[in-house]
């Protein structure tokens, strides 16, 4: 199967996750979605005449679009959608020469930016799901003046909620006041699950990538949960259904081009990224820690590769 049709299926196998999305936080989602990915064209468009290269649509920089999107809160204005997404497919793709030539995935590399340098734009989400344009109109060209439509209608993610804890327990996110905020983002990973095995099932990705991260998430979870005080470090099942946890299984630790090349280098990289993901979501300074997570093993992955060649002769293909 060439690259280009490996493209085509992973965004429609993103399709079952937007749709959650787009249920739960409104029409946002699908114009952030067109944004980042007309963004992304224009970009490569002009980068490559810039290069005096040859221009094709590509879809590699249409699934880092979508991956940013994905990413984005619904009502963040349009202009730091664009700059995430142009700096993304510039700093983290056409600086080290193009696709398949990337140390860092593009998309991390933009939404690392992005929560960076907009902590507080980044942290606004819809209570419920926004289809009032006028609302969503309002929200997107804001340029520099405040968030004025967010008063009344904005919620933390649990990711929130547990990470600025003060008396909330493990219990309240399954049956207490926190349950419609999680079982809303469980749903949206479970979306993204069915999309993961799908592209299992077409032979698109190895299993054993996402079910290495997710065992490690979870294993970590769970030595470290105590049965779900206010000080928990939060239950394996709070950590696998909320924030970007299933995104990042199956859609992004699973670029073949910023992970390690060789088959148990890769097992260890997605462990690890399980493993900077809790710490940060535990005792860093972020509620989400996929992105952060992923660049620095990104930043690794030539240490890994150099010490497993020789031992492991064959890369792995998928």
């Amino acid at each position: 199967m060439n690259s280009r049709l490996i493209m085509i299926y992973t965004l429609l196998a993103l399709i079952p996750g937007v749709l959650a999305y787009t249920w739960h936080f409104g029409i946002g989602v699908l114009l952030n979605l067109v944004t980042c990915m007309v963004a992304a064209l224009v970009t490569d468009f002009v980068v490559m005449q810039l290069r005096r290269r040859p221009w094709q649509t590509d879809f590699a920089s249409i699934l880092t679009g979508v991956l940013i999107a994905l990413c984005l809160p619904p009502l963040l204005p349009l202009w730091i959608t664009v700059l995430g997404t142009v700096f993304a497919l510039v700093f983290g793709k056409h600086i080290y020469g193009g696709t398949g030539h990337n140390v860092f995935n593009p998309a991390m590399v933009g939404y690392a930016m992005l929560i960076v340098s907009f902590p507080l734009a980044m942290s606004f989400w819809p209570a419920s799901a926004t289809n009032d344009p006028a609302t969503v109109i309002q929200a997107k060209i804001t340029f520099g003046q405040g968030f004025p439509t967010y008063d009344g209608m904005t919620s933390a993610t649990p990711l929130d909620d547990y990470k600025f804890r003060e008396a909330t327990t493990n219990q309240e996110y399954f049956t207490g006041a926190a349950a419609d905020n999680f079982q809303k983002w469980m749903i949206i990973n479970l979306a993204f699950l069915i999309g993961g095995i799908a592209l299992i099932y077409l032979k698109i990705i190895n299993w054993k990538v996402p079910a290495t991260f997710l065992a490690m998430l979870a294993l970590l979870a769970a030595v470290f949960f105590d049965s779900g005080s206010s000080a928990s470090l939060g239950s394996p099942m709070f950590h696998l259904f909320s924030g970007a946890t299933m995104l990042a299984a199956f859609f992004i630790i699973t670029d073949p081009v910023s992970r390690p090349a060789y088959p148990t280098g890769i097992l260890l990289f997605a462990a690890a990224v399980a493993l900077v993901t809790f710490i940060i979501r535990s005792i860093g300074g972020y509620p989400e820690g996929v992105a952060f997570a992923v660049l620095l093993m990104n930043a690794a992955s030539p240490i890994i590769d150099h010490y497993f060649q020789g031992r492991e002769g064959v890369h792995e293909t998928a």
